[in-house]
């Protein structure tokens, strides 16, 4: 019964008093907002500099080369602390769009290395037997390589998104209160942080099962559909 009160007597106190589960309502918004703007433009982003390291250009290749090992490379937390403290320090943007952009900017690095890998691990035979075919370059890329290509991305780019949203916790040093820096915040206030800590640790795991659902089912409509 001690227990039973226990557990509801932080119930309470984390989630309901003072309202703190808007709080956590809130933070987990702004962690989702991150989360996505950064893997659709990540991805944007990737697929140009996986494209550019194909390029006839010398240039080209030794830019997009350069960006994916420095990028890759540095810690997400140096990259989002240089853009928030020194690069955009003085253009007042909001620490939410600077996290997008240092995450999108990671996030590009290690998608256009997947994409990369991916495009390499389809047999050149398949691609010329199309060519001779009479397929396009075009036609042979897209009914060809491309879905190839995206099976063998698809595990690498789902475990992509799963460390984005874990990453994203990190944003707290620069004062956005995402979900971890509220489950912090309401920790620090109630004395109790335990309880709140494994709330959080239970929303990061749903959030990373429903990314593993949506691309489950996603393959599952694709077979439906062959």
């Amino acid at each position: 019964m001690d227990i039973l009160n226990k557990i509801q007597g932080s119930l309470y106190a984390n989630l309901i008093a003072g309202k703190s589960y808007l709080l956590i309502l809130s933070g987990l918004k702004i962690t989702l907002l991150i989360t996505l703007a950064g893997l659709f433009l990540g991805t944007l982003l990737g697929a140009v500099f996986c494209a550019l390291s194909y390029s006839n250009s010398r240039i080209l290749r030794f830019v997009s080369k350069s960006y994916i090992v420095i990028v890759r490379g540095t810690p997400i937390l140096l990259l989002l602390m240089l853009l928030f403290y020194v690069v955009l320090a003085k253009t007042r943007m909001d620490a939410v769009y600077i996290a997008v952009i240092a995450f999108s900017m990671n996030s590009a690095a290690h998608i256009a290395e997947i994409m990369k890998a991916a495009l390499e691990a389809v047999d050149p035979g398949q691609i010329m037997a199309a060519r001779t075919l009479g397929f396009t370059r075009f036609g042979a890329f897209y009914h060809v390589t491309f879905p190839q290509a995206s099976g063998y991305a698809r595990p690498v780019y789902q475990n992509t998104v799963i460390n984005l949203i874990q990453w994203t916790s990190v944003v707290g040093y620069i004062t956005i209160a995402d979900l971890t820096r509220v489950i912090n915040a309401i920790g620090a206030r109630t004395a109790d942080p335990f309880f709140v800590i494994f709330i959080a640790i239970l929303i990061y795991l749903a959030l990373a099962y429903a990314t593993y659902l949506i691309f489950t089912l996603t393959d599952r409509k694709k077979r439906a559909l062959r």
